[in-house]
């Protein structure tokens, strides 16, 4: 039978037909699902990303799910482990310690690799009172550690009253109270001005920080310390209450502060023998105190005469004197309580002139970042040019900071100035979502010059401005402009309790850490520092900003992406199941 042409046509399009139905059923293209024809279908927009980049992204999603095969989360095991300080509480490598002596066992001891396990919450923790309510009164299941109460119970440190521990600004040297107390300073030395040339101050054995919690109120910023010790948790609950703090001992390494830091420093009966090892602990403060800077020391050797205080006396009298401080003020007050202050000289004159070169002045050129350096038993040099200019008086000095050689110029420190202020006030404050009413402690991980914390110095918070020995030091610029920091690896865990922050921020900082060690373990130290319902505020590349988003998902916190280049991550109260006994 004849087909005619048109019949042909019809078969070969039929033909046509099927084969690109059967393609199209059979390709690449039904992994994706279409879109639904109903009657309220908007078209998707295009998409701006590349081919290749689309493919990359695909390709990460596939490894996102490997990841969260690999990132099953344990908590911490142990009796302690609520509490738990990893290179603080290395218990293996203590009992290897030689000695003692010098507090060996009160510094840094770190395992290798740095725990990757989560602390446990203490039973029935609870969101921190609010600031500035805590400074007085804190949840006692927050910091359930009744031992202090009892062993400070006369000296006025902290109480428990019901649900909470109070603290009432009482001290071992604080017979009539912390406000008595720092009044009685004031009249002993009136050239001290709080708040005006004494801006930045270090509290050596602090206990529960009242000294430094109050002068708060003055426009002093105090760095606490003391070392996790028989006085438990002093430390934890000073950051409890919102009060800047750390863990820290001086034994045989440098404390984590520049050289010429400090405009005062203090210490109230904090159980250091500043004459041992060859006078070492001593000649540390007169390294982080600044040229002109006071040191106000109030122990039983000042105001009693009983054959050891009288000792110590004469030991520290020789010492003192050896490394040219003068005693500007030494006074008791009606409590009985005395204390002297003693200044540290401004130029190096006086140490050419002594009868002997004991201690001699440093030789070798001071190495600033302080990172498990050991302490040295000699004179740190001034810096060169005689006599430093004093910083401006607070709170000028904080836009106010003098150029420092191969550190920063005046328009650098301009510039970064002015970034960190309309990056804080236009997308930290106004964009992203953070309730800044909850945020009492906050660390910058990575500070630079302090431009963050500079532009939130004027809220109800505080910021520890840490500077990651991988960087340059850029820890002087930031005391000089009165703000407080330390030094830091992030690749080891940090000395602080756990829960104690409220607030980290990391400004492309975290992509390149993670470079020398493992982006999940740093992410557990963050988890680790931060109280539930604390935030984590990242500026980074989207490809840091994603692999932090996944192991951000895989404990359990929320996280937003705001304009492709930050990330804010909230921790919440979610904990592994404990196993099973």
């Amino acid at each position: 039978m004849a087909i005619s042409v048109q019949q042909v046509v019809v078969i070969l399009l039929t033909t046509l037909l099927i084969a690109i139905t059967f393609f199209l059923f059979t390709s690449d293209n039904l992994r994706f699902p279409l879109p639904s024809l109903s009657t309220d279908y908007t078209p998707l927009p295009k998409p701006s990303t590349p081919p290749q980049k689309m493919k990359m992204k695909l390709n990460a999603s596939h490894n996102h799910h490997e990841d969260e095969e690999v990132m099953k989360w344990d908590l911490c095991k142990g009796a302690e482990s609520v509490d738990y300080i990893p290179c603080l509480d290395n218990r293996d490598a203590i009992k290897q310690l030689k000695s003692r002596r010098h507090m060996e066992h009160r510094e840094r001891h770190c395992p290798e690799p740095t725990p990757k396990c989560l602390v446990p919450l203490p039973d029935n923790y609870k969101p921190p009172v609010p600031w500035p309510k805590s400074r007085d009164m804190v949840w006692y299941n927050n910091v359930p550690h009744p031992k202090l109460v009892e062993y400070k119970k006369e000296q006025n440190w902290v109480k428990k009253e019901g649900e909470f521990l109070v603290f009432p600004g009482g001290g071992t040297q604080f017979k009539y109270g912390v406000t008595h107390y720092v009044e009685f300073i004031e009249k002993a030395l009136p050239v001290i001005k709080w708040g005006k040339n004494i801006r930045v101050v270090l509290d050596v054995g602090c206990g529960v920080a009242s000294f430094g919690g109050f002068l708060l109120d003055k426009d002093v910023i105090t760095m606490s310390f003391a070392p996790k010790d028989e006085h438990e948790a002093q430390i934890q609950f000073a950051l409890e209450r919102g009060i800047p703090a750390t863990l820290s001992v001086i034994g045989t390494q440098q404390l984590t502060f520049p050289t010429n830091a400090f405009d005062l420093i203090h210490c109230a009966r904090c159980r250091v023998h500043w004459d041992a090892d060859g006078g070492k602990p001593l000649l540390e403060l007169n390294r982080v105190l600044r040229p002109g800077g006071f040191f106000i020391w109030s122990a039983t050797p000042v105001y009693r005469d009983n054959d050891r205080d009288s000792k110590i006396w004469t030991a520290m009298v020789s010492l003192t004197k050896s490394i040219c401080w003068k005693v500007v003020a030494k006074t008791v007050d009606s409590s009985g309580i005395g204390l002297v202050i003693y200044q540290k000289p401004t130029s190096e004159s006086c140490y050419k002139k002594r009868n002997t070169q004991e201690p001699p002045l440093c030789v070798k050129e001071e190495v600033n970042a302080s990172w498990y350096a050991p302490l040295r038993q000699c004179i740190s040099k001034l810096p060169s040019g005689g006599v430093q200019t004093w910083p401006e008086l607070w709170p000028k000095r904080l836009v106010s900071v003098k150029p420092k050689s191969g550190l920063v110029d005046v328009e650098t420190f301009k510039k970064d100035t002015e970034k960190w202020s309309e990056i804080v006030s236009d997308v930290y404050l106004e964009r992203l979502a953070v309730n800044w009413s909850s945020v009492r402690n906050v660390m910058d991980m990575n500070a630079g010059f302090g431009g963050f914390a500079a532009a939130l110095v004027n809220r109800p918070l505080w910021v520890m401005n840490v500077v990651p020995v991988d960087k340059p030091d850029t820890l002087s610029v930031v005391f000089d402009r009165g703000l407080i920091g330390v030094y830091h690896d992030w690749c080891e865990s940090l000395n602080t309790y756990p829960r104690t922050y409220d607030l980290l921020h990391s400004s492309f900082y975290l992509g390149d850490v993670t470079q020398r060690c493992e982006t999940v373990r740093v992410v557990a130290e963050i988890d680790r520092v931060l109280r539930p319902g604390g935030y984590l505020v990242v500026q980074d590349t989207m490809e840091t900003i994603k692999k932090l988003e996944s192991i951000l998902g895989s404990l359990h916190w929320s996280t937003k992406i705001y304009q492709d280049r930050f990330l804010v991550g909230r921790k919440g109260f979610w904990r592994p199941i404990k196993p099973e006994l």
